[in-house]
């Protein structure tokens, strides 16, 4: 049984990073999502409040055999201390590419016996990036399209709050 982890910041969790969390799942009986927690990238949410919408976003989509946990450090060596010989990696655009096979080539030099597994998303997502969708929130935007409900909600207060600004939201009622 090969047992699969695809890490990431998921800051924030896209409905994207859920599709691919949905098609590994299918592919691997095991998969681990893991949530880097590197401070030295200054997230927006802590590692906590990721782990805790990604675990509420995989019961609700009802998806099987998938664990979230947060982790420090190489990817690789928490994935061989936990016994997981598969990294998944979603891949959007030829540019991702060249940075996942750069990657999967330093993994592998790394630990030889952890394999990177490439996954492109459905059409709808391949150009979601929570990047973009943390800009567009801070600039105004409905990203609600494009997160779980409850992470628009978060995205929009601390945005909001950071900013000391009020934001009309989707549904064009005052939000704080």
């Amino acid at each position: 049984m090969r047992r699969a982890l695809y890490a990431g910041t998921f800051d924030p969790v896209t409905l994207g990073h859920l599709d691919l969390i949905g098609r590994g799942a299918r592919l691997f009986p095991g998969l681990t999502v893991g949530v880097a927690d590197n401070v030295r990238k200054k997230p927006l949410f802590t590692a906590e409040e990721r782990v805790g919408f990604l675990r509420r976003a995989v019961k609700a989509r009802r998806l099987r055999g998938v664990r979230v946990v947060s982790f420090r450090g190489l990817v690789v060596d928490w994935a061989r201390a936990h016994g997981i010989s598969v990294l998944l990696r979603g891949v959007r655009t030829t540019s991702d590419f060249e940075y996942e096979y750069q990657m999967a080539l330093t993994n592998r030099a790394l630990a030889p016996g952890v394999e990177s597994v490439f996954v492109m998303p459905s059409e709808e997502y391949a150009y979601l990036s929570s990047t973009l969708i943390r800009e567009v929130v801070r600039n105004g935007g409905d990203a609600s399209r494009w997160v779980p409900r409850e992470v628009d909600r978060a995205l929009r207060e601390r945005l909001a709050g950071a900013e000391g600004r009020v934001r009309a939201d989707a549904r064009g009622r005052r939000a704080r």
